[in-house]
C-alpha cells in the first residue's frame, strides 16, 4: 500500500469515528434506554445506567433544553472531522491537524479521569472515555509515520 493510500485509510478511520462518536451524542436517551435494557440485572454497569436514563427522562420532561449541550457536543465532533480534509488534500502542509489530533487524543485521558471525578462517572466507565483517546491517537500517529516519511521522499 502506498504511503498516500495509508494516509487517506487513517485520516477516513479519524473521519468516520468523528462523524459516528458526534452522531451518538444526539438520540443520548434512546441509547442510554437500549443499553439499560442490554445490561440488565444487578451489576455496577446496570445500577448506573438505570440511574443515567432516570436523569435523561428527567431532564426531557423538566428541562429539555439542558439536551442542546449535547447537540452542540455533536457538532464540534462534526466540525472537527471536517478539519480533516486539509490532511486529506495536502497531508504534508497540514501535518499540524494530526498533531492537533494526537494532541487532543492525549488530553482525553486526564480530562475524562479528572472531569468524571469530580462529575461522579464511575472509574469503569471513565476508563472507557479514556479509551476513545487511546484507540484514536493509533490511526492519527500512523498517519503522521506516513506523513513524515512522504515528505522526506519530497
Amino acid at each position: 500500500m502506498s504511503l498516500e493510500s495509508k494516509i487517506r485509510l487513517n485520516l477516513w478511520v479519524v473521519i468516520v469515528g468523528l462523524l459516528f462518536s458526534g452522531t451518538t451524542a444526539i438520540p443520548l436517551r434512546r441509547e442510554v434506554e437500549s443499553l439499560t435494557y442490554f445490561f440488565q440485572g444487578q451489576s455496577q454497569i446496570s445500577i448506573w445506567l438505570a440511574s443515567v436514563r432516570d436523569a435523561l427522562v428527567e431532564i426531557d420532561q423538566r428541562f429539555p433544553f439542558l439536551n442542546y449541550g449535547t447537540d452542540w457536543l455533536a457538532f464540534a465532533h462534526f466540525v472537527i472531522a471536517i478539519a480533516f480534509i486539509g490532511p486529506l488534500r495536502d497531508p504534508v502542509k497540514n501535518i499540524w491537524v494530526v498533531e492537533f489530533g494526537m494532541i487532543a487524543c492525549a488530553l482525553i485521558v486526564p480530562y475524562a479521569l479528572t472531569m468524571g471525578a469530580i462529575r461522579g462517572i464511575p472509574f469503569g466507565w471513565r476508563l472507557i472515555d479514556c479509551s476513545f483517546g487511546v484507540i484514536g491517537i493509533i490511526p492519527l500517529w500512523l498517519c503522521r509515520c506516513a506523513i513524515k516519511d512522504l515528505s522526506r521522499r519530497g
